[in-house]
């Protein structure tokens, strides 16, 4: 089964900026994560700063485009794992080893569709999906099918520049781990305390921002809901 790892981390702290020694120190945490457990990783990527996100939200026929993370949330998500593991116990485990329980949290959530991607490069991005919890539906029921046909459809006509992506279950099913990794805190529900969550995430290849956006502004989301646009950081530089 396809586990979720959203790593975050509070919007106020320092975050280290790719290319810098405190960013590699970082990285090598995560890559001595990676080398004990490679077998169960089915994804993940670091994503530059939230401060150069771009954000896009419906308003009826209208898209509102923005500077910044999708809301003003305390707690803005980092990067990300893809665990293919039996169970939520399993995935626990492999989250309490994660550098982002100690300064942050780990959210992990059941994923209802999974389609794997190779090795990030220069001129990747990720979009987060964010709905409203409550909008939020569950797989099997005629809305998830009327939404599945629609990403189809973006699917069919977004082609050669898609490289991954997913859909979670509801935020009913989220877990969050935060705390030391001796002694977590592990708590039911998504890692931020506000209506919106994230519903899924595509990654995608783009030459620039711009191209991101544009593309980024064809994925479908609910009528209240929006799409978080971050690069994804090369971490073969």
């Amino acid at each position: 089964m396809y586990y979720l790892a959203l790593l975050t981390g509070r919007e106020g702290d320092a975050v280290a900026q790719p290319g810098t020694p405190e960013f590699d120190a970082e990285v090598a945490r995560y890559a001595a994560f990676d080398a004990r457990v490679a077998e169960v990783i089915a994804g993940g990527a670091a994503l530059y700063p939230s401060d150069s996100a771009v954000t896009l939200r419906r308003d009826g026929a209208t898209t509102l485009v923005t500077d910044g993370p999708f809301a003003e949330h305390a707690e803005v998500v980092g990067g990300f794992y893809v665990f293919d593991v039996a169970d939520l116990d399993e995935a626990l485990e492999l989250a309490r080893q994660l550098p982002a329980v100690e300064t942050g949290a780990v959210e992990l959530r059941p994923m209802a569709q999974w389609m794997p991607h190779g090795e990030p490069g220069p001129d990747w991005w990720m979009a987060l999906l964010w709905e409203q919890a409550d909008a939020m539906v569950s797989p099997g029921t005629p809305e998830w099918d009327s939404a599945a046909a629609e990403h189809e459809r973006f699917g069919a006509e977004a082609g050669p520049v898609i490289r991954g992506g997913g859909a979670l279950s509801p935020a009913t099913t989220a877990t969050t781990v935060r705390g030391s990794r001796e002694k977590p805190l592990i708590t039911d529900g998504p890692f931020t305390e506000t209506a919106e969550v994230v519903g899924g995430l595509y990654l995608f290849t783009a030459p620039d921002r711009r191209a991101a956006t544009e593309i980024a502004a064809e994925i479908p989301v609910g009528p209240k809901g929006g799409t978080e646009v971050r690069r994804v950081v090369d971490l073969g530089e």
